[in-house]
């Protein structure tokens, strides 16, 4: 595979922003939850390999090292592709056990998910998972004890939280950009998924069904309105079976649900192709952890630390007590 030749002066903007890919199968999203029982999963056929595969090429071809949020079922049964993403340099971090939401469990079941499948994820990788993703940005107003849970377990960042106003997930006023949840601590950091404001609405872009739903032009607009009125990094998000679609089709599914998951999925690879082509991409570590080169091999314009602000008290005021 030829490798893409990025000109600077072509693309949209010179702001590095964060590829991330959440590696699920496509029997194991939250919508399917009422059709599809967990307990049937390794009975089902599984596409990831096929899916990461195509995916890890991609990004190869493009010279884009990303973050693979993953779940813990996904590396225990294909130990195969997270070692080869670990080994093309892209940054391995936590998707859960098995994609149930934080608002389906208790703190202290939680707390349990998030520190087998960091013990997993690091044994088989071999590399530290300093990332975290809830399944379906479940991170909201009644689980806020989440954040406080990821940092003692060894977590340094969230990726949970989409601001914007959804059927199913979201905290449509929280901070738009990177933040650390509580007041007294600058070592955890939640960075929400990726919007852009117009005319009082917020806009989400930062990938997934949206990315497949708008035209392309409106997410590459919105991208470059971030990092140029903003200054601020993107987060972009899909799963790998988005770029799938001969994927098995589900029956029985209510309208939202088919529109929302089969949607465009022919369309996704070349869109991610000319994403990946018209704006500069990196690892969520290297762009808001500022880790050291030597040890996470970041490019020569690796992060610097930021400075970011602190959670506003409304969104402080579910933690509690351990």
């Amino acid at each position: 595979m030829t490798p893409v030749t990025k000109d600077a002066n072509l693309t949209t903007s010179p702001r590095r922003n964060a590829f991330t890919i959440d590696v699920e199968d496509y029997f194991q999203v939250s919508a399917f939850e009422a059709h599809i029982e967990r307990r049937d999963w390794s009975s089902l056929p599984c596409r990831i390999e096929r899916n990461m595969d195509r995916i890890l090429a991609i990004l190869n071809r493009h010279g884009v090292q990303a973050t693979f949020f993953t779940l813990g079922w996904i590396a225990e049964r294909f130990p195969r592709i997270i070692r080869e993403l670990v080994d093309g340099g892209h940054e391995l971090a936590s998707h859960g056990y098995e994609h149930i939401r934080v608002t389906q469990q208790n703190r202290a079941d939680f707390g349990q998910d998030i520190r087998r499948t960091k013990t997993l994820l690091e044994d088989i990788g071999g590399v530290e998972v300093l990332g975290y993703r809830a399944a379906s940005y479940s991170i909201d107003r009644s689980c806020l004890w989440a954040h406080d849970e990821l940092r003692e377990a060894g977590y340094r960042y969230s990726s949970s939280i989409y601001p914007i106003h959804h059927d199913l997930y979201g905290i449509p006023d929280a901070p738009r950009f990177a933040y650390f949840p509580r007041a007294d601590d600058d070592t955890f950091v939640e960075i929400p998924i990726t919007t852009t404001d117009i005319l009082g609405y917020r806009l989400p872009c930062g990938g997934g069904g949206y990315f497949r739903l708008f035209p392309y032009a409106l997410s590459r607009w919105a991208i470059e309105r971030v990092n140029r009125q903003d200054r601020e990094s993107a987060i972009f998000y899909f799963h790998p079976w988005e770029i799938d679609p001969e994927q098995p089709q589900q029956v029985g599914l209510k309208f939202k649900t088919r529109f929302r998951h089969y949607l465009n999925l022919h369309r996704t690879e070349a869109r991610l192709n000319r994403l990946l082509t018209d704006f500069q991409w990196d690892r969520m570590d290297r762009l808001f952890l500022a880790v050291d080169k030597s040890t996470a091999g970041a490019s020569e314009s690796g992060a610097a630390p930021l400075t970011r602000p602190h959670a506003p008290p409304d969104l402080q005021e579910s933690w509690s007590p351990q």
